[in-house]
């Protein structure tokens, strides 16, 4: 590997750790497209809880890895929500990063054979 190809991968890699360990800390909580066209239809009381209407919504199930160490971007068991996002989205990144590192090798090596 070149030395240029080295410095742009680990450039890449600091820009995707800081972007989903710390901005992502900073993103909006508000529902996006897809949370208000499910929600579209009913109606809401205080509680967010659907009183009436028929929408998307009431279709919800839970999903089957909500019990997972890393749902609902944090880390479950740190209390602290900066800190659990910041770490959720810095072993994302590495695991993504490795998982990826990993084929590549081994499609190279395959190639070399």
């Amino acid at each position: 590997m070149s030395k240029r190809l080295g410095w742009f991968l680990a450039g890449g890699l600091l820009v995707a750790l800081l972007l989903a360990g710390v901005v992502s800390n900073f993103a909006s909580s508000s529902p996006d497209g897809l949370d208000a066209t499910a929600r579209a239809g009913c109606t809401f009381n205080a509680d967010d809880e659907i009183t009436g209407g028929t929408c998307m919504l009431q279709q919800e199930r839970a999903h089957q890895l909500e019990d997972s160490p890393l749902a609902d971007y944090g880390i479950r068991g740190i209390e602290n929500s900066f800190v659990s996002t910041l770490l959720a989205g810095t072993a994302g990144v590495l695991i993504t990063f490795g998982v990826g590192a990993g084929l590549f090798w081994v499609a190279r090596r395959r190639q070399d054979a």
